[in-house]
């Protein structure tokens, strides 16, 4: 098995990203322009959704990483949530809510996979389980 040496190979960062560019590109239309609140609230929630997961990786410890996630997986609930609001308000069609929507979901499936697969390993948290490096022996599909 492959081992994951950087965040960025992480399926479940890289589906975040994704997410994170579909809400930075709808939110900067002119029907979000109105509502600064709900344009900030959900640009921050993709993007926590996607720094925690880089965050908890880097920190090197798997406890630590499982934390991360379980913020990474509650933002990405988050966008989920304020995604209704836009679509409630008319900031958003009905096609750009279920690409989001869809992508999110994906995301969550995804950091929802690599917090099962961690807590199954039953990893202690040490760096002697996952390198000094803080490379992880992760499926390359999470």
């Amino acid at each position: 098995m492959p081992k994951i040496e950087r965040f960025e190979d992480l399926e479940a960062w890289k589906k975040s990203r994704e997410m994170t560019k579909a809400v930075y590109l709808v939110t900067s239309s002119a029907n979000f322009s109105r509502d600064l609140s709900l344009k900030g609230q959900i640009r921050g929630s993709s993007v926590s959704s996607m720094s925690n997961i880089a965050e908890g990786f880097e920190r090197g410890g798997d406890r630590q990483f499982l934390q991360f996630l379980a913020i990474a997986k509650g933002s990405t609930g988050e966008v989920r949530s304020q995604l209704y609001v836009a679509l409630d308000a008319g900031y958003l069609m009905q096609s750009e809510f279920d690409e989001i929507y869809r992508l999110a979901g994906e995301t969550s499936s995804l950091i929802g996979g690599l917090m099962r697969y961690l807590k199954k390993a039953e990893l202690n948290g040490s760096k002697s389980k996952r390198g000094q490096g803080g490379s992880s022996e992760v499926r390359k599909d999470l």
